[in-house]
Formats: C-alpha cells, sequence, structure tokens
C-alpha cells in the first residue's frame, strides 16, 4: 500500500544492507530467549513442586509467550526491509517501520553531529549505526544497518552539507 505522507513522490529509498537481517536475527533471539527464560521460571517451579499454578493460567500463557516470539523473530526481515532513507536537497528523510510507519525529515542546518556506532555483531557484518545529532532531544534519527563505508560517506557528507546551511543562518 501506498501513502503520499509516507512515502513522497520522486522518492526512492536506499535501503539498509541486507546483512543487517542477521544482526537482528540475534538481538530478537537473545532477547527472547531471556525473557521466556523469565517466564519459564514459574513453570520449572510448578514441575518440580516448589510452587503451583494452576495449569488454566501456566500452560497457554507459556505458549502466548513462544507464539508471540516466533512471530516477532519472523517478521525481522520485513522490518529491516521497512528501513530506508533518501537525501533531498535540504534534507534527509529517514523511513521505519511496518504497521506503525514513521518518517523523519532531519533538515542539514539542525544538525550538530553525525555519530557512527557499531557494537561487536555489527561490525563482524561489516555494518554500523549512522545517528543524526540535532538540538532537539526528541529527534531519532538514525539509520542502522549501514555499510561502514557507507556510513563513512554519510557522516562526511551530511556534516558537510550541516555546515554549508549553519553558516547561512
Amino acid at each position: 500500500m501506498h501513502s503520499e505522507a509516507i512515502d513522497p513522490a520522486g522518492v526512492t529509498w536506499t535501503r539498509v544492507d541486507p546483512a543487517y537481517i542477521p544482526v537482528k536475527f540475534v538481538g530478537a533471539i537473545v532477547n527472547w530467549l531471556f525473557w521466556l527464560a523469565i517466564v519459564f521460571i514459574p513453570g520449572i517451579l510448578n514441575w518440580t513442586g516448589v510452587w503451583s499454578l494452576p495449569a488454566w493460567l501456566l500452560y497457554p500463557g507459556l505458549a502466548l509467550m513462544v507464539i508471540w516470539a516466533v512471530i516477532d523473530v519472523a517478521l525481522v526481515p520485513r522490518r529491516v526491509k521497512a528501513i530506508g532513507y533518501f537525501e533531498r536537497h535540504d534534507d534527509l528523510l529517514i523511513r521505519k517501520g511496518l504497521l506503525w510507519q514513521r518518517v523523519v525529515a532531519v533538515p542539514y542546518g539542525r544538525l550538530q553531529y553525525v555519530d557512527i556506532e557499531a557494537g561487536p555483531i555489527m561490525r563482524k557484518f561489516g555494518l554500523c549505526t549512522v545517528q543524526l545529532k540535532t538540538a532537539s532531544a526528541a529527534t531519532d534519527a538514525t539509520i542502522p544497518g549501514v555499510r561502514r563505508e557507507e556510513g563513512a560517506r554519510l557522516r562526511d557528507e551530511l556534516s558537510a552539507r550541516g555546515q554549508a546551511r549553519l553558516a547561512g543562518l
């Protein structure tokens, strides 16, 4: 479905690198293993006889969490493919989201600095996250899953554009 507000006419989004999908898989699986371990503790206590929970409460709750985790992990590729950015003349558009779609326009003149970060898993896949810092603390302007070379190019290009626009104020 095409929405003019989310996908403006004439915009061809630059999508993040497909290597970001395994990075997100690892993060989602680790996250869900943590939460499922916490949820399974009452089940383990129930099965060992330490604590007693009614079966009508325990089993549906555990099943619901497992189903939720499987659906969440299965949606990772679609979520990654929904992330994109587009460099316009005066601003940078960043698109995210499947169900709750969001497009952020960051004017180059508002950029304070551009930050690149990469954790150990991102470094293993040759990726980084480009963060745009503005005067507004509410601005969530990040582009995750960018190749390191593209991240360095974006950092340099956006910083130069921001400096040029800032000089005109």
